[in-house]
Order: structure tokens, then sequence, then C-alpha cells
């Protein structure tokens, strides 16, 4: 792989999301005292569901290699991708929001703010673009240059 990253949940999130599960075991707990084992086992299964979403969610790949561009589920051989951008955080909330084409294909995540977009040339493609959430566009649209054309200029 020349760029590969995942969009990993931030620490925040596994933060905040703990301290919710907390306050709703401990109103549990505070509302039936006589019933704490129930109480421990709804928490126990919040806990479960959070991490297990959160670990769904994040799971989510963005990379570059072998001729392709992946993202998520999607893939596309570097061949058909033309213009490629580093978004700063206002250009992809306005991307993502007022000026989206609603055939583009979105990988998005909010505690992502940078983003790339990739045009897609492939005519056989209804996706005009990507928007793809990352950690370091420049990166990204370095190795999609390199892959599709041997210089990082592009």
């Amino acid at each position: 792989m020349d760029y590969a990253e995942r969009l990993t949940v931030p620490l925040r999130w596994w933060a905040q999301g703990t301290m919710l599960v907390a306050s709703l075991w401990l109103a549990i707990v505070a509302a039936v005292p006589d019933h704490t084992a129930w109480g421990h086992a709804v928490g126990a299964a919040c806990i479960a569901l959070m991490a297990a979403l959160f670990l769904s969610y994040g799971r989510a790949r963005v990379g570059v290699g072998a001729g392709e561009l992946r993202a998520g589920k999607a893939h596309v051989g570097l061949q058909h991708v033309g213009e490629v951008v580093a978004l700063a955080p206002e250009d992809v909330r306005l991307m993502a929001g007022r000026d989206a084409d609603a055939r583009a294909y979105l990988l998005l995540r909010p505690y992502l703010k940078r983003a790339v977009k990739v045009e897609i040339t492939d005519p056989a493609d209804p996706a005009p673009y990507w928007l793809l959430s990352c950690r370091r566009p420049d990166d990204l649209v370095s190795a999609v240059r390199v892959g599709r054309t041997g210089t990082p200029a592009g």
C-alpha cells in the first residue's frame, strides 16, 4: 500500500460514551436498588453495544495501492481518477452540504474535519466524485498522484 488509513473513532468518543453508559447504569441502580444485578447487566449490555457500534463505525479504511483507490467498500482503478484535491474544513462542509452532488460517493466521519475530493472520470461510474474524510489529506493526494502518474507533482 502506498497510503493506508483506518478512520477510527477518536478517544473522546469512547470517553463520552463510557460516561453516558455510566450515567445510565447509575440511574438504574439508584432507581431500583433491590435489583442491582439487573442494573449491572444493563450497564454491561450498553457498554458492549457501544463498543460494537464504535468499532464498526471506525472500521472504514482509505488506501491507495496496487493501482487502486479504496474507500470503505468502494474501489476504483487509478486510471479512472481525475483531479484530486485536499480540502480545508470549510470546503468539506460546503461540499458535503450546500454544494454536494447527490450522485457523489461520500465516506465522511464527523470527527475528521479535513477531506479529499477525488474526481472520477470513468463514464460507467455514476459518481462524479468521491469525498473522503482522512487525517492526512495531503499524503492521500500525493499517493494517488504517484500511483496514477508516477510523479508527486501530478
